[in-house]
C-alpha cells in the first residue's frame, strides 16, 4: 500500500473481543460492540463478531444503516440520543435507543407504530458527569409515561460515565442506577432487563470484582479497539494495545532551526505558537495533518522521535535523536489514542490497509 495508511489488525481485535466476551460472560455482563471509533468499518465489525461479541451500537446512525446494507442483522442500539427528525429513520435500522427526553420517545413511539414496529428503549440517568440522562426521580417519572406509549418497549436504563466530566464509575454511583432499576420495576411492574452501566471506564469494575450486582451491561469500545481506558489513563494488561497502528510517509528531511526566523504572527488555526530554541535539529515532515489527527495524540513508536507540531495536511517531527537513518519514502509509525484512531478512521484522506495475520 502506497502513501499514508492506517494498518489495523483484525486478528488482536478479535482477541481482544474473545478477552472481554470471557471476562464479561463470567460476571453474567452482556457486551455492546461499539463501533463508531472505527466508522463501522465492516471488516472491523466482523473481526468483533468473530471473537463472540455480536450486538453492537454506534452514535451515528448513518454507520448503522451502512451495516445494514452490507448485511448485518446484528442486533444494533443507538447511542446519541435520536433526533426526532430522524425518528422513522432510527426505528428502521437500530433495534434499540438511548433516551432521555419524552419528546423523542413519542416521536419514536408514533414512527413505530406507523412502520408496525417495536423499538425498545433505554432510559439514560444523569449519575454525575452531566452528559445525557435524566436524574433519578424523573427517570422514575417519566418511565411511567413513556410505558404507556405504543410501538415502543422501556427495555432498561443506563448511565454514562467519563465522556463529558471526567467522572469515573464507581460501585458508589452504579448502586444508584441499579436502585433506579428496582424502583421503575416496583411502581410500573416492567421487567426492565437491561441495566446498562457505561463503557470501557466500568470494565474495571467487573475484572476486579467491585461491580455492584444488577449491573448487567457494558458498551465497550476503546478497551476493545485499543486495550486502553483513557479516564484512568490506563492500559488494560490483559488487552492489545498495538491493533491499530499509523505508517506516516516521510516526504521531507532537513537540517533546519529548531525556532521559526522572522516576526511572529498566527498559524493557520489562528493559535501563537511558542517555540523552544534546541539549536539546529534534524526534521522530517510526514504526509499527515491536523486535518486528520491532531498532532498531540499520536506517539512515535521509536522512542527517538518527537512531534513538534503539525499544520493541515503536514506532521512535523524532531528525528535527531533516533537511532534510525530514515530516508524520504519511508515511514515511521506511530501508536494512537482514542480520539487519533476515530478521527483517522473518519478522514477519507487516510487509506485503511487490514491485516489478518
Amino acid at each position: 500500500m502506497e502513501g499514508t495508511y492506517l494498518e489495523v489488525n483484525l486478528r488482536k481485535i478479535t482477541e481482544n473481543s474473545a478477552r472481554i466476551r470471557e471476562i464479561c460472560d463470567r460476571h453474567g455482563m452482556q457486551v455492546l460492540a461499539v463501533t463508531k471509533g472505527f466508522a463501522a468499518i465492516p471488516e472491523i465489525v466482523r473481526a468483533i463478531s468473530d471473537g463472540g461479541i455480536d450486538r453492537f451500537a454506534d452514535s451515528r446512525l448513518m454507520n448503522i444503516k451502512a451495516l445494514r446494507e452490507h448485511g448485518f442483522a446484528n442486533e444494533m442500539t443507538l447511542l446519541r440520543i435520536p433526533m426526532i427528525s430522524l425518528a422513522a429513520q432510527t426505528v428502521n435500522y437500530a433495534d434499540l435507543s438511548l433516551n432521555s427526553e419524552y419528546a423523542v420517545m413519542k416521536a419514536l413511539s408514533e414512527a413505530a407504530a406507523a412502520a408496525g414496529k417495536l423499538h425498545r428503549v433505554i432510559l439514560m440517568v444523569e449519575l454525575g458527569d452531566l452528559r445525557e440522562g435524566m436524574l433519578p426521580l424523573e427517570a422514575i417519572r417519566t418511565c411511567r409515561k413513556a410505558a404507556e406509549l405504543p410501538g415502543i418497549r422501556i427495555a432498561g436504563v443506563g448511565t454514562n460515565m467519563g465522556c463529558y466530566g471526567g467522572i469515573l464509575p464507581t460501585r458508589k454511583n452504579l448502586s444508584v442506577l441499579r436502585l433506579v432499576a428496582d424502583a421503575i420495576r416496583q411502581e410500573t411492574g416492567l421487567e426492565i432487563p437491561i441495566v446498562s452501566g457505561g463503557g470501557t471506564s466500568s470494565l474495571k469494575l467487573v475484572y476486579d470484582g467491585t461491580m455492584p450486582p444488577g449491573i448487567n451491561q457494558l458498551r465497550i469500545g476503546e478497551g476493545l479497539l485499543l486495550g486502553t481506558d483513557t479516564t484512568r489513563g490506563d492500559v488494560i494488561p490483559w488487552l492489545k494495545q498495538d491493533a491499530f497502528t499509523l505508517r506516516a510517509e516521510i516526504v521531507e528531511i532537513k537540517n533546519k532551526p529548531s525556532k521559526p526566523i522572522g516576526e511572529s504572527g498566527r498559524d493557520a488555526f489562528g493559535n501563537i505558537p511558542v517555540f523552544e530554541d534546541e539549536g539546529i535539529i534534524r526534521r522530517a515532515i510526514v504526509a499527515v495533518g491536523k486535518q486528520d489527527v491532531q498532532p498531540s495524540e499520536i506517539i512515535p513508536l521509536d522512542p527517538g522521535i518527537r512531534v513538534l507540531g503539525a499544520s493541515s495536511d503536514h506532521t512535523i517531527l524532531n528525528i535527531s535523536n533516533s537511532e534510525n537513518h530514515y530516508r524520504v519514502g519511508d515511514r515511521i509509525s506511530f501508536r494512537l489514542s482514542y480520539a487519533a484512531m476515530l478521527t483517522l478512521c473518519t478522514s477519507g484522506y487516510i487509506s485503511k490497509k487490514m491485516l489478518r495475520a
